[in-house]
């Protein structure tokens, strides 16, 4: 299978990047368009990103500081039943965050690119409060 693996330290406390990853507040500032969804198992996200890009996935994974997961439910093809999850822990004010994205199709060799801009855009947000609007995120 495929995988997408990225680690990276954040300069902030791990509940200033739980709250970036899991409220739709946060997921709107650095890559989302709109969503909505609270983060505990079993429960739906609604994660849109335009008008063909109106996609679900189910929280397959949730400890507050500590880990956030998603099964992408209903997506394009190559999206689907992939799970996009974050792992972090916390020392003298750095959270050190382990990202995935699992899957078993080749949408690794584009998504790969993109998500090591979006999570450049995550840790800028939660560092520097910084938002890019959704439009210009890829391009800077």
């Amino acid at each position: 299978m495929p995988d997408i693996v990225h680690e990276f330290p954040i300069k902030a406390a791990a509940e200033s990047v739980f709250q970036a990853i899991t409220s739709p507040t946060g997921l709107d500032a650095w890559w989302t368009k709109r969503s909505s969804g609270k983060p505990d198992e079993g429960t739906e996200y609604k994660l849109w990103f335009g008008l063909e890009y109106d996609w679900r996935a189910v929280v397959s994974r949730c400890a507050p500081k500590k880990e956030f997961e998603l099964h992408i439910t209903s997506a394009d093809r190559d999206w689907q039943n992939t799970r996009v999850g974050f792992s972090m822990d916390e020392k003298n004010g750095v959270t050190r965050v382990r990202f995935h994205h699992l899957s078993p199709t080749n949408i690794i060799r584009v998504s790969c690119f993109c998500w090591a801009m979006y999570l450049r855009l995550l840790k800028r947000y939660v560092e520097l409060g910084e938002v890019v609007s959704y439009e210009d995120r890829l391009d800077v």
